[in-house]
């Protein structure tokens, strides 16, 4: 699925845009401005530290509660939801969303198909939004770490060692 139900069959339609929005930059802000075109009310799921790492293998940079701050005052944002388990549906049965939302880079992969066949079950909509290539958090990340590396690797301990 990837259009929303039309809302003369649902009056009242909550979306849920789920991300760990680590290092917060337009590719988080463009989706949760086009999520929230598409619904009455939005929950901004972010994913707490331990599921980012379970997902991604490595910790987000910013905490939790920095993170969850930082989406909860974006203006498109109705509530946000600290989501600690890794089943979408589970999430669903505590927030009980008609719509989620998900980057295009999960479109036609096998993690969006399941999303997809998990989703229809419950008659929640899926909508993919084109996912900002030019940056993305782990682009920021590599960018940080390159800046935290000696300009020039240290030298052989031979040519270090004092010359007799």
């Amino acid at each position: 699925m990837t259009d929303p139900v039309p809302s003369e069959r649902r009056p009242y339609r909550v979306g849920y845009a789920p991300g760990a929005y680590d290092l917060f930059h337009i590719g988080h802000l463009n989706i949760l401005r086009h999520a929230r075109s598409r619904c009455d009310y939005l929950v901004a799921g972010v994913v707490s530290d331990e599921m980012a790492e379970l997902a991604k293998g490595r910790r987000p940079m910013i905490p939790l509660v920095e993170r969850l701050e930082i989406v909860r005052s974006v203006k498109y944002v109705d509530a946000a939801f600290v989501e600690t388990v890794p089943d979408k549906v589970e999430t669903w049965k505590q927030v009980r969303f008609d719509v989620i939302f998900k980057g295009d880079d999960w479109r036609g992969t096998p993690k969006g198909a399941k999303l997809e066949r998990d989703f229809a079950a419950h008659g929640v909509d899926v909508v993919y939004f084109p996912y900002t290539v030019h940056t993305s958090s782990t682009q920021l990340r590599r960018a940080l770490d390159a800046l935290a590396e000696p300009a020039h690797p240290p030298l052989p301990e031979q040519f270090t060692a004092e010359r007799r």
